[in-house]
């Protein structure tokens, strides 16, 4: 199986996303669950491949139609809220072999 990928996106990514990669890898790290986790501002993850795209609920209309995930988090400081959105997103894509959103 390949190593997931997992892209947390803010409008400028190197505030806010990288809030959430820090939260992701330490979901990733409790679990056990191996992916590659980056941090992207908006513009630049159009096109990027990835499995997973997390990022803030205000972003979900620039990122419609993205073949990745989206888990869309309402209160970026909840780390209970992003680990019980993006647990279930992980344990899918492991389940499939990862085959999503490349």
């Amino acid at each position: 199986m390949r190593t997931l990928r997992i892209v947390t996106v803010c409008g400028m990514g190197f505030g806010t996303s990288l809030m959430l990669k820090i939260a992701v890898e330490g979901i990733l790290r409790k679990h056990g669950i191996r992916a590659e986790v980056i941090a992207w501002d908006l513009g630049s993850v159009k096109g990027q491949p990835a499995d997973v795209l997390v990022t803030s609920r205000d972003l979900e209309r620039h990122l419609a139609g993205t073949p990745a995930r989206l888990v869309l988090i309402d209160n970026l400081t909840d780390k209970a809220e992003i680990e019980q959105k993006l647990l279930p997103v992980l344990q899918a894509l492991q389940h499939d072999g990862g085959q999503h959103g490349m």
